[in-house]
């Protein structure tokens, strides 16, 4: 109901009123003319005083405070004067109103100051990440200038190993847009329905070398399964599996083994990719796909790679409304696990 500070301080001097009335009516000595005199005087005195009270110093301050809200244009303050006004407990709403809002803002100012040590750490990480082959790339070419370039020997194998860099930079530079088209959606995705065992099977075709030369053996389960049609890119999740397949290769032990499984579940198929490698520490679990985060830094040096890959294979699975997970157990291995739907009736 609509409390006014007018119906208040009616409400308020009815009460009394009776009260009193009540009180004198066992009082002998109080005629009718008493009775009236002390109700009116009451009626009015409690009228008056508590109508100053409720008007100037609740809501004329309360409305004072939503002047001065408005004032700084807070538009996240959700809440209407009128609204305000007339709720039965007008500065209990607006204290809970200004504590709703002032817990946002700390969810943003943490927010923000979360994103402001991303930012410098991501740039810390890039300038490294773009030192490395560039400096490596000049170092070369400078000492071919300085006179290497004579001895035909020396000038091609320097070539090499500065085109070498120059690669790893190209590479470098495509997975960042890659991963910053993804996250602003710039990339587009083009699902169709298609037989993700074909794609796993050439993808153990194009890691074969890599595999042998670990001596790891690559296994599909169920090894009879031929055929298993999901919904998605079909560039893209074979750009996941690579990544994954190839991590687990990389990082793995010598003589090791890496094993795609699918399992159909209902409208779903789990995919995963386990390793029986060194495992990742528990503590180091949650920041695998942060970009350039590396578990062992001076591996990931001599085995290669940007530090993007798993970044770029999370935003690509997130564009398919899936979300991966990993478990790894110490000198066990590492499983990584997402989840695919199948074609829709149409594309089946």
């Amino acid at each position: 109901m609509f409390l006014s500070p007018r119906w208040i301080s009616l409400f308020t001097s009815l009460l009394v009123t009776s009260i009193v009335v009540a009180f004198l009516s066992f009082v002998p000595a109080a005629d009718s003319g008493v009775l009236f005199v002390a109700g009116i005087s009451s009626f009015f005195s409690t009228f008056f005083f508590t109508y100053y009270i409720v008007d100037l110093l609740v809501f004329r301050e309360v409305n004072q405070i939503y002047v001065s809200i408005q004032k700084l244009k807070i538009r996240d303050f959700d809440i209407s004067r009128k609204s305000l006004l007339r709720s039965v407990n007008p500065l209990k709403k607006l204290n809970r109103e200004i504590s709703n809002y002032v817990s946002k803002k700390e969810e943003e100012i943490g927010e923000l100051k979360r994103m402001e040590i991303f930012r410098r750490e991501f740039l810390a990480d890039v300038s490294h990440e773009l030192k490395t082959p560039i400096f490596a790339a000049q170092g070369f070419v400078h000492t071919l200038i300085d006179g290497a370039i004579d001895d035909p020997e020396v000038a091609v194998r320097f070539l090499k190993k500065a085109a070498k860099s120059l690669d790893g930079l190209d590479v470098l530079v495509r997975d960042l847009v890659v991963l910053s088209q993804v996250e602003t959606g710039d990339l587009k995705m083009h699902f169709d329905s298609f037989n993700i065992v074909e794609v796993i099977k050439e993808i153990f075709e194009q890691l074969e070398n890599k595999a042998n030369k670990r001596n790891t053996e690559l296994v599909l389960k169920p090894k009879e399964k031929e055929e298993c049609f999901v919904f998605g890119d079909k560039q893209r999740l074979s750009q996941v599996l690579t990544n994954l397949v190839e991590n687990a290769i990389k990082y793995g032990k010598d003589n090791g083994k890496v094993v795609l499984e699918l399992k159909i579940e209902n409208r779903n198929v789990e995919i995963s990719v386990e390793d029986n490698g060194p495992g990742i520490p528990q503590d180091q679990l949650p920041r695998i796909f942060e970009r350039f985060y590396r578990v062992d830094k001076s591996r990931s040096r001599e085995t290669g790679g940007t530090g993007l890959g798993l970044a770029i294979v999370k935003h690509i699975l997130n564009a398919h409304d899936s979300v991966i997970s990993v478990t790894s157990k110490i000198d066990k291995g590492t499983r990584f696990t997402f989840h695919l739907t199948k074609p829709p009736k149409e594309f089946a």
